[in-house]
């Protein structure tokens, strides 16, 4: 970052080659990769038939399956392959698990004749060791594309087929009304018995490909996950040999950048202070607000509404976990069943941060530049009115979706695609990349003539590249089709959830945080843009291929075990320096008395470096080595982590965000600082409590469970609605009551900003 000869052109210069080749050599090799995810993947075959010349399934079947499964609101209602929602469970797992239980039966009544007596220990391991070579057999016929199976296990899928089908399409068998509660299913919806067939059809599917060995190797499609022993599902030696790798990486690379830093720590306390001192009054107060800039207003009111909104959601998602479906004895699930509410919980934290950042870009844009481009107000207030229609069109569509009021293919344009945070319809898709591509003109023509001045270049460059970034990545979602095989349209989905949300927004929200402080003048734009560069770098050298360590069992290559395991641990790297940034961060504060004046922004802007090192960090890595994420994946430990990373970073970040932009919109005698105290640690406090007394421990809990026994039974109703998983239910009742206090302390904030009585100028200087 610096050298002795400091030479801040040719540092910068530098760092944008390394940039530039970094990101051009991370994005080769996340798509040759993703080629091979095509090539590799688990096939589909065009026909499943028993040893007799029976046909079980036809290809027609599992695609019209997996379409069926969409449309009931696919991993909101339980997951597949792991990726998707807690209290239904996994159902590639849970039909492995029923088959493999109905093929042991099958062999066993086949061997006692007619009179029935249950297997003894000797016979029953025999019988596994009979299923497990039945089973983990691969017959398919790359020739004809077909998969073959005994006629025995033919019975035993016929029976587990029978269990769905009731389960899906029928209110006549008590035993699967008591599941339909437990798993918190629709009460009044049901599919067709010929559809519930064509789901089973799916379902065999993404379980034969989970015990399936690939052809010449001992591993299944899915690397034997889940953790299944009636099948010799475990771990793989590469899970084993990729996990040290990615420790000794970590502590490696760790070591190495905590000795640069300390390294160039006197050169950094040296040049971070602009020339000629830090400025002795605050350089924004007489800002001149331009009519585009007023009119970001309406969208931070649209943030705390979708705000409010999500709380609401996840406080009855997550009670949907105790009582299936209602909400103290009331039968909400009638109206909002609980696959449209994570549903909607889900897509509001989506749309509210996003939201928030891109207000703050339209802000940020003619703030830098100093004027509006002609019409940038008219593009502002019709952008707004587009994200309004898009978030009431998508949930609206969803609804009725979910509640089978449109055929398959209206389902996939307008309704639910079943796909954990782009479930909109495409339609809705489509809309919305049209409105980012909107925004992202917004900003470029008017932070344009910035480019053009000559002052913090590299950083107003930076931020034109991550706009862009922003703009195009998304695009990404349209990648796949109604149809597309599942392991291609994961590898697409988590460019849009990693690389989008995750990845380019960070960039972008990084680069705008180093202009505030610049224009502020409490930090040298030099220093700004070879740090910022600097950690752009970092981060996305680990982010870009970090991306895998999400599809580790999609059905991909052992390849991208190996390079999700290295890089995601390598994202883990610069956030264990977060603490000389906070510090920094805090010096800079202290320079002066002024940036009082921004208090609470710059205070939710530390917070996040906190919840970087706890969410994206600690409870990051906690999950994401392939030993820990075998056991782990689609248990609590992955909302927890979700929540202190989705939340705690990028949604305070956005918070920090919009209440700096509003900082200009609000004259000060409408600013409350007493709300915005509450709001701040009611969150921060409310976070941790919903972490540490409920989540984190039903994570724990769960793991040790997939790890002594089974992942089934770690996702079964017995653990799920037993008697610990559902006091950790409620024990996250006191940390909801402190978040929802954050929430509303936000919602008072807004009201008295606007519509409360101004305070007068004696009530100011004493309140100064």
């Amino acid at each position: 970052m610096f050298d002795k000869d400091y030479d801040v052109t040719f540092s910068l210069k530098r760092l944008w080659i390394l940039l530039g080749v970094g990101m051009v050599l991370a994005f080769g090799v996340l798509l040759f990769f993703g080629a091979e995810i095509y090539r590799l993947k688990p096939p589909i075959p065009e026909m499943v038939v028993s040893d007799n010349g029976d046909i079980i399934y036809t290809k027609d079947d599992i695609e019209e399956g997996q379409n069926v499964w969409q449309s009931l609101g696919g991993m909101q209602q339980g997951s597949v392959w792991g990726h998707g929602s807690y209290v239904a469970p996994d159902w590639s797992t849970d039909w492995l698990h029923r088959e493999a239980l109905a093929l042991l039966d099958v062999y066993h009544r086949a061997r006692v004749g007619s009179g029935y007596t249950p297997p003894s220990d000797e016979q029953r391991a025999f019988l596994q060791v009979l299923v497990e070579e039945e089973m983990r057999r691969n017959r398919y016929n790359p020739a004809n594309e077909t998969i073959t199976i005994s006629d025995d296990r033919a019975v035993a899928v016929r029976q587990v087929e029978d269990h769905f089908t009731k389960l899906f399409s029928s209110y006549d068998n008590i035993d699967g009304q008591n599941l339909r509660d437990d798993y918190a299913f629709p009460p009044n919806i049901l599919i067709t018995p010929d559809q519930a067939q064509k789901l089973s059809a799916f379902f065999f599917w993404t379980s034969w490909s989970s015990v399936t060995n690939r052809p010449d190797d001992t591993i299944s499609y899915t690397s034997n996950w889940p953790h299944e022993p009636l099948v010799g599902n475990q771990p793989s030696g590469a899970a084993f040999i990729w996990t040290i790798v990615s420790i000794l990486l970590l502590l490696g690379c760790a070591g190495a950048l905590c000795f640069y830093y300390v390294r160039q720590y006197d050169l950094w306390r040296e040049r971070i202070v602009p020339e000629g001192g830090a400025a002795s009054k605050n350089p924004l107060a007489n800002v001149k607000l331009t009519s585009s800039m007023r009119a970001t207003a309406k969208y931070f009111w649209v943030v705390v509404g979708l705000m409010v909104a999500q709380v609401a959601l996840g406080i009855l998602t997550a009670h949907y976990a105790v009582e299936g479906q209602d909400l103290y004895g009331i039968p909400l699930a009638e109206f909002i069943p609980y696959s449209i509410s994570r549903t909607w919980h889900t897509q509001l934290a989506v749309f509210w941060i996003a939201t928030a950042w891109l207000g703050t870009g339209l802000f940020m844009a003619p703030l830098l530049s100093g004027k509006d481009p002609a019409y940038q107000t008219l593009g502002v207030n019709f952008l707004w009115i587009c994200l309004i229609i898009i978030v009431v069109g998508s949930f609206a569509g969803e609804w009725l979706g979910v509640n089978q009021f449109f055929s398959r293919t209206m389902n996939f344009w307008f309704g639910h695609q079943g796909y954990e945070y782009v479930d909109l319809g495409r339609f809705w898709q489509i809309f919305l990349f049209i409105g980012l591509l909107l925004w992202l003109v917004l900003v470029l023509r008017a932070l344009y003539p910035a480019l053009k001045g000559g002052h913090n270049r590299s950083l107003i460059a930076l931020t034109l590249l991550s706009a862009t970034a922003i703009g195009l990545l998304y695009g990404a979602g349209l990648f796949w089709g109604q149809n597309t095989h599942i392991s291609v349209m994961e590898y697409w989905r988590w460019w849009v959830v990693h690389l989008w949300v995750e990845g380019v927004f960070e960039v972008f929200a990084t680069a705008i945080i180093a202009l505030i402080f610049v224009n502020l003048k409490l930090l040298r734009s030099s220093t700004a843009a070879v740090a910022v560069i600097f950690a752009t770098i970092i981060f996305m050298s680990g982010g870009v291929l970090g991306t895998f360590h999400h599809l580790y069992w999609s059905g991909t290559p052992i390849g991208v075990l190996a390079l999700g395991a290295v890089f995601s641990a390598l994202e883990v790297v610069p956030l264990l320096v977060i603490g000389f940034e906070a510090y920094q961060t805090h010096k800079l504060e202290q320079n002066t008395q002024w940036i009082n004046h921004y208090k609470w922004p710059l205070n939710f802007f530390a917070s996040v470096l906190f919840w970087n090192l706890v969410g994206a960090g600690l409870l990051g890595f906690f999950i994401n080595p392939p030993l820990a994420l075998y056991y782990m994946q689609g248990l609590n430990s992955t909302p927890a982590h979700g929540h202190a990373a989705m939340f705690g970073v990028y949604g305070l970040l956005g918070i920090g965000l919009m209440l700096f932009c509003l900082r200009s919109l609000i004259p000060d005698n409408r600013w409350s600082d007493k709300w915005l105290q509450q709001a701040f640690w009611g969150l921060n406090i409310g976070l941790a409590m919903m972490l540490g007394l409920s989540l984190i421990p039903q994570g724990i809990y769960q793991a040790y469970i997939s790890f002594t026994e089974s992942y089934w039974l770690a996702r079964a109703p017995e653990t799920i609605h037993g008697p610990v998983m559902t006091a950790l239910v409620w024990a996250r009742v006191p940390g909801d009551i402190v978040f929802s206090w954050g929430i509303f302390s936000i919602v008072m904030f807004m009201y008295r900003a606007y519509f409360g009585q101004p305070v007068n100028e004696k009530e100011q200087a004493a309140k100064a």
